[in-house]
């Protein structure tokens, strides 16, 4: 078993938590994050209420351009074989200078899925959102401008495949670390009880 999962079965804070996945290399932090249950994922998002709320900087940082995608890799908590929990969100500016960003979803359910865009946004103003986490990733809506060189067509969630997984879909974001954060899907208002762990990539 490994330190983090001791750690987040012991029911330890989340600044310990913090401290613990801080003091890794980028490599054994996602090998950490890999081992984690959908109940410690659960535990893990309780434990993330009590951390400083994430600010979109914490996707893309200060000094990004704009249309310059951050990859964030990611491990959910869905019943499937192994290699098609990992996945990536993938932020970036939109070039208005609105506060938001643009993303879609990579990995191997892409092809037949979907890339499920969505815009992410600060939930600030919405108290039953805030509750849930400072940074909603919304798939009700998707990029209405341009988007980074490389990224799939934007599609409608509402199109395809892909209307299953992400249309009418939100995902609730808390921080957990200085790299990592912790989402809570949620269908509607409907809390879905599935969870995902992301660490952003060490070149951002």
């Amino acid at each position: 078993m490994s330190e983090l999962i001791q750690l987040l079965r012991q029911n330890a804070p989340v600044a310990r938590l913090a401290e613990y996945l801080d003091g890794l290399t980028h490599d054994e932090r996602l090998g950490a994050l890999s081992t984690t249950t959908r109940a410690d994922q659960r535990s893990l998002y309780a434990a993330a209420s009590q951390a400083p709320p994430l600010t979109l900087d914490f996707f893309v940082p200060d000094g990004i351009p704009r249309r310059v995608a951050v990859h964030h890799k990611g491990r959910n908590s869905l019943p499937l074989p192994s290699p098609f929990r990992f996945f990536e969100k993938r932020f970036a500016l939109p070039e208005d200078g609105s506060a938001r960003l643009f993303g879609y979803n990579e990995g191997l359910t892409r092809s037949w899925v979907g890339p499920g865009f969505f815009v992410a946004l600060p939930t600030a103003g919405n108290l039953a959102w805030q509750e849930r986490g400072a940074v909603v990733i919304d798939y009700f809506q998707v990029p209405d401008g341009p988007v980074p060189d490389g990224w799939p067509q934007v599609v409608p969630n509402t199109k395809g495949l892909q209307s299953f997984v992400y249309n009418g879909t939100r995902d609730f974001m808390r921080r957990v670390s200085k790299d990592v954060s912790i989402g809570a899907a949620f269908k509607g208002e409907q809390p879905l009880d599935h969870y995902f762990t992301l660490c952003r990539s060490p070149s951002s």
